[in-house]
């Protein structure tokens, strides 16, 4: 089974709970490797433009302005079937049916506060992580 890449977000609500490191650790024993990761303060027009998929959707202030409250932490997974993995990984999207030792089970404070993104698909991981990193810095 070939490598793949994912792209990962450490939301605000785990960023301004000193949390990163615990995620990172949890992602790691899942076996996906940290291949590049950034704390960055997502500017308007980068959220506006991520979440684009919801423009039309009733959230998409709310998210885009939860986007922006604090720093995050962006990266890039990399091993076999990594966008499958990860979403495992990260659990349900509700926390409260997210499987217990999952980010989301972990760490989450509410459906909207998720503590995690994942990329769903290898194709949106690919335009994901192109937003935010350059080749260069993805180091295996």
């Amino acid at each position: 089974m070939p490598i793949e890449h994912t792209f990962s977000i450490l939301k605000p609500d785990a960023t301004k709970r000193n949390l990163t490191g615990a995620i990172n650790a949890v992602i790691e024993k899942a076996g996906l490797r940290i291949v590049a990761q950034k704390r960055i303060h997502m500017t308007l027009d980068q959220a506006q433009t991520f979440y684009s998929v919801h423009k039309e959707r009733p959230f998409f202030g709310e998210l885009v302005e939860f986007m922006i409250s604090a720093p995050v932490v962006v990266q890039v997974l990399e091993s076999e079937n990594a966008v499958l993995k990860y979403r495992e990984v990260m659990g349900a999207t509700n926390p409260a049916n997210a499987e217990d030792g999952t980010i989301r089970k972990l760490f989450a404070l509410s459906v909207g506060e998720n503590s995690a993104h994942g990329s769903d698909s290898v194709e949106n991981a690919k335009l994901e992580i192109a937003q935010f990193f350059s080749g260069n810095e993805i180091v295996g």
